[in-house]
């Protein structure tokens, strides 16, 4: 199959859509099949540079303006991808975001007549505070704050349901976020789809997970760690609080990396010096994720505290490093991490969260959590969810084919032509 996917953030932007929009291209190419990104130019040398996936990468043009996290905003239907979709016949479109890409993705499809899959990869309602409208909700007055209550509770739920309606298929990260999308009241097919884990998470250099060990913690007994993006919704002051009541309960000595960047680092710096966690905390800055999973193997504990996640990929690129997790019970976490197993959930209470840490590092399931924390996501492997894909693709082709048969006409009908073809040749 020939497959676009559309997407508003890609690297060299660091989080969780472009992370799993590459890894599953790659996974279906490993499959067989050609995929095509439509990602943003980011401008200035600053997209792929040398990496050998950029050869299947076609950057679209954007706006200027930036959002405060680095994020951009893409024009809908941009002459790059017009041009793509007038030289290439392509069987399915998948779209990652429901604006901008999302847009562009709609109209390919009513031109085109070729089915729309979307990935619901995130809670919209808990990233408003990126949109200037939405800011600072506590200090607007009466008719603001309306407007804003009524954007979230109305205006966005319905946009989703509206946008939704056009796909051919919905994509949930998870159960639980599977769960809210059907409770909103979307009324297209919904499957579960998580983004898979690359081999390479379960193959640790234990010489060099050694080396981080000995470089952070010196004479301390245990290391922790997170990976975020350090903005707001990423809630790492609970996980400084948390910090700060273990220094104060007489932990035995450790360290805590806060492995990323954004927005809120130099806030969260001063605020980690404010709690007396300068001897604490770390800092690191991004890590490249080809030497993250043995910063993972070094930790003795992954740390996370999101309520924000439709999945947490980097809870299982945790896990499959074999690194137990405690984190804050949330919609997309607690489909991974099995309490008591692979790790523990606890509520949004400092103190309560402390005490699970303490289990973790020191109860009777101590000492087989690293073992099954990689057992627990070996059936994330991206070419097993791959083929899951491919099938949903194919399912998605088939049904569109049948709506649209009669009904093309001009370059719509010479497209549908070539699908249809290549659909049968491939079942």
């Amino acid at each position: 199959m020939k497959i676009a996917m559309l997407t508003n953030n890609y690297r060299p932007f660091v989080g969780g859509v472009p992370v799993s929009v590459e890894r599953q291209a790659k996974a279906l190419r490993a499959l067989g099949h050609e995929v095509t990104v439509f990602a943003p130019d980011y401008g200035d040398g600053k997209n792929g540079g040398q990496d050998p996936e950029e050869d299947h990468v076609v950057r679209c043009s954007c706006f200027k303006r930036k959002m405060c996290n680095g994020m951009v905003y893409p024009k809908v239907a941009d002459r790059q991808v017009r041009e793509a979709f007038e030289r290439e016949f392509f069987d399915c479109v998948h779209v990652h975001q429901p604006v901008f890409a999302g847009n562009t993705a709609l109209w390919l499809k009513k031109k085109y007549h070729i089915p729309v899959v979307y990935t619901w990869h995130t809670k919209y309602q808990d990233y408003l505070h990126y949109f200037p409208l939405f800011r600072e909700e506590e200090k607007a007055g009466p008719l603001r704050r309306l407007l804003i209550r009524a954007g979230r509770d109305l205006i966005l739920p319905a946009y989703m349901r509206w946008f939704t309606g056009k796909c051919d298929l919905v994509l949930a990260p998870s159960k639980g976020m599977k769960r809210q999308i059907l409770e909103m009241g979307v009324r297209a097919p919904v499957e579960m789809l998580p983004t898979g884990l690359e081999e390479s998470f379960f193959e640790t250099d234990a010489r060099r997970a050694e080396e981080i060990r000995r470089e952070y913690l010196q004479d301390r007994k245990y290391l922790f760690c997170t990976v975020s993006r350090l903005e707001i919704e990423k809630n790492i002051p609970f996980l400084l609080e948390g910090v700060r009541r273990l220094k104060e309960e007489d932990m035995e000595p450790f360290r805590f990396l806060v492995i990323g960047e954004g927005t809120q680092r130099v806030y969260l710096e001063e605020l980690a010096r404010q709690m007396g966690l300068g001897d604490v905390v770390t800092f690191t800055g991004n890590i490249p994720n080809r030497e993250l999973k043995d910063y993972l193997a070094a930790s003795d504990l992954f740390l996370f505290a999101s309520r924000s996640e439709t999945q947490g990929i980097v809870i299982q690129e945790a896990l499959a490093s074999g690194c137990p997790v405690v984190a804050v019970k949330a919609t997309g976490v607690e489909d991974v991490v099995e309490d008591g197993k692979n790790g523990f959930l606890a509520p949004e209470d400092a103190q309560a969260w402390c005490l699970k840490v303490w289990k973790a590092l020191e109860g009777p399931a101590a000492g087989e959590m690293r073992s099954r924390a990689k057992d627990s996501v070996r059936g994330y492997r991206s070419i097993l969810l791959a083929m899951q894909e491919e099938r949903m693709y194919r399912n998605c082709a088939e049904q569109r084919w049948k709506e649209v048969s009669g009904c093309v006409d001009g370059h719509g009908e010479k497209h549908a032509a070539v699908s249809l073809s290549r659909l049968f040749k491939i079942t």
